[in-house]
C-alpha cells in the first residue's frame, strides 16, 4: 500500500469519526397516545343524587350517555323506562332496616324470602337483570353462624333467581366507617358464600370504595375472582365523593381490569356529589370508559 493511500484512508477515518460525535437529531415527539373507548357498561345510583328531583334526574342520566340507574324499588323502574333506562340492581324493598337485616339471622328469612319471591318475577318482567339482599350485622353472631345462616336462606330462593334469569346480589360492605358491626365486610366472606351456594345466579356485589377501606388490592381481586361478581359500585376514598385526584383510586386502572376479566354487567356510580352533580358524573362516565 502506498503513502497516498494511507493518507486517503487517515482521511476517510477522521471524517468518520467527527461525524460520530455530533450530536444525533432530537427524534420527533409521538404526542398523546389518542384515548379508545372501553366497553363497560355504566349507571348511576339514585340516592346519592336524591336531591335533584326525578323530572331532573332521570334525563340528565340519559343525556349523559348512561345506560341505567341503580338501587331503584319497582315503583320506581317506570321512572327509568320512561326515559329508555333500565333499573341495572333492583332494590326488594325501603324498608330503613334493610342493610342491617339480612340472610344472617334465621329469623329474618320468612321476610327477607317474601320480599324476594315477590321481586324477582317482577324484575324479569321489567328486565332488571339484578336484585341486591343484604348479609346483615353481627349483632354477636359468630361469622360462622352467620354463613350458614346465609347458606340456608339463599338455598331456598336460588332456584327462583335460575329461573327467572334474575341475579341475587350480595354487596359487601365496610364496618370501620359507614356500617359498623356489618357481617359482609370481606370477599373473603363473599367468597365463601358464592363456593357454598354455588348459582350462577347467586353473585357478589362488589363496592370499590367499600373493599377499599376493608381491604384494597382492588385489581388483583377483580382479576382472581371477577368470575363471582356480578356488579360494580364506585366511588373514591376517602370521603366517598367523586372519581377525582382528591382520592386515592385509579378508577381508569380499574376499569380496564373489570373489562379485561371478561364482565359484561353494569358498573354503577355510588358517589356523593361534592360540586355540580353533572359535571362529576360527566368526568366519572370519561374516567371508567375511556383508556389510553
Amino acid at each position: 500500500m502506498n503513502s497516498l493511500s494511507r493518507r486517503d484512508l487517515l482521511a476517510r477515518a477522521t471524517a468518520v469519526a467527527a461525524a460520530a460525535a455530533l450530536p444525533l437529531p432530537l427524534a420527533a415527539s409521538p404526542g398523546p397516545r389518542p384515548r379508545t373507548p372501553l366497553a363497560l357498561r355504566q349507571s348511576v345510583c339514585r340516592w346519592p343524587f336524591a336531591a335533584i328531583p326525578d323530572a331532573d334526574f332521570y334525563p340528565m342520566v340519559k343525556d349523559l350517555g348512561f345506560g341505567a340507574v341503580d338501587l331503584l324499588t319497582e315503583r320506581e323502574w317506570r321512572l327509568a323506562e320512561d326515559q329508555g333506562l333500565i333499573c341495572s340492581m333492583g332494590m326488594p324493598t325501603d324498608r330503613r332496616d334493610f342493610i342491617p337485616r339480612g340472610f344472617n339471622d334465621p329469623a329474618n328469612h320468612a321476610l327477607l324470602l317474601g320480599e324476594l319471591e315477590r321481586c324477582i318475577p317482577a324484575a324479569r318482567r321489567h328486565g332488571v337483570p339484578n336484585v341486591i339482599t343484604m348479609v346483615g350485622n353481627r349483632d354477636g353472631r359468630s361469622d360462622e353462624e352467620g354463613l350458614d345462616a346465609c347458606i340456608e336462606g339463599l338455598n331456598r330462593i336460588k332456584a327462583l333467581a335460575e329461573t327467572e334469569g334474575v341475579t341475587l346480589c350480595l354487596e359487601m360492605l365496610n364496618s370501620r366507617v359507614d356500617h359498623h358491626d356489618f357481617m359482609g365486610d370481606t370477599t373473603a366472606f363473599g367468597l365463601k358464600l358464592m363456593y357454598a351456594v354455588n348459582s350462577p345466579r347467586v353473585r357478589l356485589l362488589y363496592d370499590i370504595y367499600h373493599m377499599q377501606i376493608m381491604e384494597g388490592d382492588v385489581i388483583r381481586t377483580i382479576r382472581d375472582h371477577g368470575q363471582w361478581i356480578a356488579h360494580y359500585h364506585t366511588a373514591g376514598n376517602p370521603g366517598r365523593h367523586e372519581l377525582d385526584p382528591r382520592q386515592e383510586l385509579n378508577y381508569q386502572g380499574i376499569a380496564r381490569a373489570i373489562v379485561e376479566s371478561g364482565f359484561d354487567g353494569w358498573l354503577a356510580h355510588e358517589f356523593i356529589p361534592t360540586g355540580d352533580p353533572r359535571a362529576g358524573l360527566r368526568a366519572a362516565r370519561e374516567t371508567c370508559g375511556m383508556i389510553a
